[in-house]
C-alpha cells in the first residue's frame, strides 16, 4: 500500500491542528522527496544518524518532532546541515516535522503519551498556557514520595533522572511539559500541583522548585519526547496500511 506525500502531509497538518499553533519553526513537509510514501521511519530528531538509518532501511519518507529551519538559526544551507539535507535529496526522501504541534495534540502527543506511561488520571491542560495542552496537569494513582516516584520515571524512561525535592514530600498531583519546558515550573505552581516534571533542567529552576515548595524532576528532553512520534506512526501505519519504523537514536541530554 502507498499514500501520495501530498495526502499524508494534507492528513497530518490537519490532526496535529498546524494552522492553529504559532511555533519557531515550519510545521509539515520540510524537504521534499519522492511523490509516492510506502514506507515510514519515525524518531525524535532528523539527526544525520537518524537520516543514515532511513536511507539503510530504505525509507521514502522520515517523520520526526524535531526537523530543521528554526527561527533565529543561520539560513545558509552549509556545513552540518548542508550534509543533512544533501543525504536526504540525493535519496529522495521526504521530511515531515511536527514541533509544537506534536508536544501538545490531545491524543498523539509528547506530553499525553508521557501521561500514559505513569499512569496519570484526570489529565487535563493548564488553560492559563499557550498553546493549550503545553503544561499538563493530573493526578497520579495514589500518594507518592520523591524518590519512588524518581524511580518510576527511571524506569519508564530508562535513565537517570534529576530531582530536587524537599525531604518525605508526598505527591499527588503533578504537572509536565515534555522536552526544554523547565521555563513553566512557575505557571505549574499556580496550579497548585505537588511536582513538575520536565525534559531539561536550568541553573535557576532549582532555586525556583527550593524557594516555591514543589518536587522538580528534570527527566531528559530527548527521553520525554520519543513517544508522541512513535505514536503517530503507529496511528498512521493503521490509516494508510503502510510500514512504519520507529528508530530511535540514543542521546543522554
Amino acid at each position: 500500500m502507498s499514500v501520495s506525500i501530498q495526502q499524508l502531509s494534507t492528513y497530518l497538518n490537519g490532526l496535529l491542528r498546524v494552522q492553529e499553533i504559532t511555533d519557531y519553526c515550519p510545521n509539515g513537509l520540510q524537504v521534499e522527496g519522492r511523490r509516492e510514501v510506502t514506507h515510514i521511519v519515525t524518531g525524535v530528531t532528523a539527526s544525520q544518524a537518524l537520516v543514515d538509518a532511513a536511507i539503510a532501511q530504505g525509507a521514502d519518507t522520515l517523520l520526526v518532532h524535531h526537523g530543521y529551519f528554526w527561527k533565529g538559526e543561520s539560513q545558509t544551507i552549509t556545513g552540518m546541515k548542508k550534509k543533512r539535507i544533501s543525504a536526504l535529496l540525493k535519496n529522495d526522501i521526504n521530511l515531515l516535522a511536527y514541533h509544537l504541534p506534536l508536544d501538545v495534540h490531545p491524543e498523539y502527543g509528547n506530553n499525553r503519551q508521557l501521561a500514559k506511561l505513569l499512569n496519570v488520571h484526570q489529565v487535563k491542560a493548564v488553560s492559563s498556557v499557550k498553546p493549550v495542552g503545553v503544561l499538563m496537569e493530573g493526578e497520579l494513582p495514589s500518594p507518592i514520595k520523591g524518590e519512588d516516584l524518581k524511580q518510576l520515571l527511571a524506569t519508564q524512561l530508562s535513565r537517570e533522572i534529576l530531582m530536587e525535592c524537599p525531604q518525605n514530600k508526598e505527591i499527588t498531583r503533578i504537572a509536565w511539559c515534555t522536552g526544554g519546558g523547565q521555563g513553566f515550573i512557575e505557571q505549574a505552581v499556580e496550579a497548585n500541583v505537588d511536582a513538575f516534571i520536565t525534559g531539561e533542567v536550568s541553573e535557576q529552576t532549582i532555586h525556583v522548585a527550593r524557594e516555591m515548595d514543589i518536587a522538580f524532576f528534570a527527566a531528559g528532553h530527548h527521553a520525554t519526547e520519543r513517544y508522541g512520534v512513535k505514536a503517530l506512526g503507529e496511528h498512521l501505519s493503521e490509516h494508510f496500511d503502510i510500514p512504519v519504523t520507529f528508530i530511535d537514536i540514543p542521546n543522554p541530554a
